[in-house]
């Protein structure tokens, strides 16, 4: 089945996700969100685009952003060439990093742009990374509230007033405000198959086998099985994988 085109946007705005490849970990460390940010403004110079927002997680990144001088699919090309090549060397490992192809939607008014805004500042604190926004180092939060670095954040205070300070403050109220924002989302529901499941145990708790789960304290099982059901693993699946019965997975 062939896949849909893209929606085109009118103001050249989108919203972008894209992720690591069997939801793989994209980031392992400060050097990492650090060297991505700066592949990030590199490529800006190149293509020319436009950032007004972003937020690095660990396996995946939003960004609010406007078309440059290329079309999207090229610069996100050159963005992902420039972090494999570095991630492989770093980690001596070969082979794609992300999703093979990036997720977008279109941004057409200052509304929805404020709202994909405050949705994308708000990921970490709503995956329990933290409890307050600016306690968030990889997002551009902290370049509206600071100093800019790749984000247009001057675009965004103007939205909301001309004098810089009272922008400012509208900005961080509309960010307290209680909210229902609903936006572009990869879809977390998404079935996860058998391989991607022993892949994810074996990278994330450093096993050779998914079977060693039974001889680790049972303490250490149960966290294990708790972030996984949390990352949406069945029971049955888990059960299958690594011989712990249902009634231990499903209790952990």
């Amino acid at each position: 089945m062939p896949r849909a085109k893209r929606e085109k946007s009118s103001t050249g705005i989108y919203h972008i996700i894209f992720r690591g490849i069997n939801r793989q970990r994209i980031f392992e460390d400060e050097q990492d969100y650090q060297r991505f940010l700066q592949i990030l403004e590199d490529v800006k110079k190149k293509s020319e685009y436009e950032i007004y927002g972003y937020c690095l997680m660990s396996n995946h990144v939003h960004l609010l952003m406007k078309e440059g001088m290329e079309e999207l699919g090229r610069t996100f090309k050159r963005i992902g060439a420039c972090y494999v090549y570095y991630y492989n060397w770093k980690y001596k490992r070969r082979g794609h990093l992300f999703q093979d192809r990036y997720k977008s939607e279109v941004v057409e008014d200052t509304g929805y742009f404020l709202s994909v805004l405050r949705y994308i500042h708000h990921n970490p604190v709503k995956a329990k990374i933290v409890k307050n926004l600016e306690d968030y180092p990889w997002s551009s939060y902290k370049e509206y509230l600071k100093a800019p670095r790749i984000c247009r954040s001057d675009y965004g205070f103007s939205l909301f007033h001309g004098e810089p300070k009272k922008a400012k403050k509208l900005l961080i109220d509309f960010h307290k405000e209680i909210n229902d924002d609903r936006c572009m989302e990869y879809d977390t529901k998404v079935r996860w198959q058998d391989h991607e499941v022993v892949e994810y145990l074996l990278r994330e708790y450093n096993m050779e086998r998914p079977k060693e789960l039974y001889t680790l304290e049972r303490g250490v099982m149960n966290k294990i099985f708790h972030q996984c059901k949390k990352e949406g693993m069945s029971i049955r699946q888990l059960e299958r994988i690594t011989g712990v019965s249902f009634t231990l997975i499903r209790n952990a």
